[in-house]
């Protein structure tokens, strides 16, 4: 993203209400370990041609991960916030604002945050067609060859072909589907018409598997699913001031040893421990939580010489009580899980971790999948990225 604060500037809008019929706090709904909000504002942010970024909402936590992103935040009036207020009007709306401090900008960006998946080189080129004036709006769309029919009562008749003999692919130019993902567009020309689609509209090709949009659960479950491909894992370093880890699955590998008296007993790594130990030294203040009665988890965090809350059925509210009670902020705060009982607390911090081998729907919520498992070294790994981040 440019600094470069001239007249000609590009802004990029991103709408985002509080309110979801569909799926409740959507906007906030975490996709790749991040709240969807903050990764469209990562994605604008990350666009050369795009020079400041705005987030227009009525939810006061939206306006704080909006700016803990790096986003200029404008609150809109109640009037733009139901479920019939356009689009075009947060836009127009956030553009009044900016204009009593400075012109509007020669193209204004109108980003979607309920696309998870918007590549910045998209935006770019996108902008680069309106500033140079082969285009008014630019959109996201994606290339398609699918065959369309319409009911026409107890028939159905085609729409982008004739129903006849079938054309070879290759022989058929594609359609185009809008994404939704974003749109480009002059704004002398949207402040005119009041629309998107104002002036010469076309179209910005995207892949396939970005043209994702987010606005019920199955889409929600299938954005986190292609998060975990899409998204490269991150494998440097985590800024964090806690670490929170689950005992069995994370400190072990989920297996433990029974005898005739129903005794169990587990095996740990030692690697871990000087990971558990480093992190104290460096005044990382690191938690065990788990769900398990059993006594080594206790015995096991006498040993590390750390604080642990076992037996604890609701692993969210245990986690955010003791974020409270130790005044730390959630989003600097990484959780290690390994299994579906996990999710709650993997969705309340800003770093959620898991292991390789976790389950699917813990591993599509993380926004770090560690290197090692679970009782091999799982802990030691993610202690040396949180050490990596304080130059240790």
């Amino acid at each position: 993203m440019s600094e470069s604060l001239h007249p000609s500037r590009v802004v990029a809008v991103i709408p985002a209400r509080g309110g979801s019929k569909g799926l409740p706090g959507k906007n906030l709904a975490r996709v790749g370990g991040r709240p969807l909000i903050e990764r469209a504002v990562r994605a604008c942010r990350a666009a050369e041609q795009v020079d400041l970024v705005v987030v227009s909402t009525d939810s006061a936590e939206i306006a704080a991960t909006a700016r803990a992103a790096g986003a200029r935040v404008v609150l809109r009036p109640p009037s733009l916030a139901g479920d019939t207020a356009s689009s075009e009007s947060a836009v127009l709306h956030a553009l009044d604002v900016l204009s009593a401090e400075q012109p509007d900008p020669e193209v204004t960006v109108l980003v979607q945050c309920t696309s998870p998946f918007v590549d910045p080189a998209d935006v770019d080129a996108a902008v680069k067609q309106v500033r140079a004036g082969e285009l008014d709006c630019c959109f996201a769309a994606l290339p398609t060859h699918e065959l369309l029919w319409r009911s026409a009562g107890r028939t159905v008749h085609g729409v982008n072909h004739d129903g006849g003999p079938r054309r070879r692919r290759q022989e058929v130019e594609p359609d185009h589907r809008e994404t939704g993902a974003f749109y480009a567009m002059r704004t002398r020309l949207l402040r005119d018409q009041g629309h998107r689609f104002c002036g010469r509209v076309g179209v910005q090709p995207v892949r396939a598997a970005t043209a994702v949009e987010v606005d019920a659960p199955d889409d929600l479950e299938l954005a986190r699913a292609l998060a975990a491909v899409l998204d490269p894992q991150l494998d440097g370093p985590v800024d964090v001031d806690a670490v929170v880890t689950d005992f069995d699955g994370v400190h072990t590998d989920d297996r433990a040893a029974v005898d005739e008296h129903g005794h169990e007993a587990v095996v740990v790594s030692r690697s871990d421990g000087m990971g558990v130990s480093r992190l104290r030294r460096a005044g990382i203040r690191v938690l065990i939580l788990s769900t398990e009665t059993n006594p080594v988890v206790r015995a096991r965090a006498g040993k590390l010489g750390v604080p642990v809350l076992n037996g604890v059925a609701d692993k969210r509210q245990a986690l955010l009580a003791w974020i409270a009670d130790e005044g730390l902020d959630p989003q600097r705060v990484a959780y290690v899980g390994n299994d579906v009982n996990d999710l709650g607390a993997l969705a309340s911090v800003g770093w959620p971790v898991a292991v390789p081998d976790a389950d699917p729907r813990v591993r599509a919520l993380a926004r770090v999948v560690l290197s090692r498992p679970g009782g091999h070294g799982a802990v030691r790994d993610l202690s040396e990225r949180v050490l990596a981040a304080r130059g240790s």
